[in-house]
């Protein structure tokens, strides 16, 4: 991959551990010095969700094809969607000069430190598993099942997020 423009930023943590509401709020503050990088999915889009805004919506067979071919720098099958960051997506903020933002689950950012894209890791631990529980079951998007799952992935990926604390570490509140 080809470096242009400044270091990239990874945030990265649990589902609930409030990512986007800091992604939010950074792109709004600051939306000449941050561009985010729109990832891919196979999923279908949620209501209020838009292509290439929110996600590249695809196909499974289209993106396994690009992902095979080397387009993508971190890919992830969750729920049995497939999830991912291409090249081209950080490409394309890079070359505005902002800091590309990259929001990825842990399994992302191994993959992504083993390439030379050479971002600067950040992860926001949530205040607690009993807050993070609160905070999943308000969206009221998930059934029991998958919601247990994602409280069992978050335990995981905080304890990814404490081995790896030379990194730089965020708690959320």
């Amino acid at each position: 991959m080809v470096q242009k423009g400044p270091r990239p930023l990874v945030i990265c943590g649990p589902s609930g551990s409030g990512k986007s509401t800091l992604l939010k709020r950074l792109l709004k503050e600051f939306p000449d010095m941050f561009g985010f990088s729109v990832s891919h999915t196979t999923r279908s889009p949620r209501p209020g969700e838009k292509d290439g805004v929110h996600y590249h919506f695809t196909t499974k067979e289209k993106m396994l094809a690009a992902i095979e071919n080397g387009e993508f720098l971190e890919s992830a099958t969750f729920s049995g969607n497939t999830y991912g960051t291409s090249k081209r997506a950080v490409e394309d903020v890079r070359r505005t000069g902002k800091v590309c933002v990259l929001d990825i689950e842990i399994e992302g950012v191994k993959q992504v430190k083993r390439t030379d894209l050479d971002p600067l890791l950040v992860f926001i631990m949530p205040p607690s598993i009993s807050e993070l529980e609160r905070r999943l079951r308000g969206r009221n998007t998930d059934t029991e099942e998958a919601l247990m799952l994602r409280l069992n992935t978050a335990k995981k990926e905080i304890e990814f997020g404490k081995v790896n604390s030379r990194e730089t570490s965020i708690s959320s509140y």
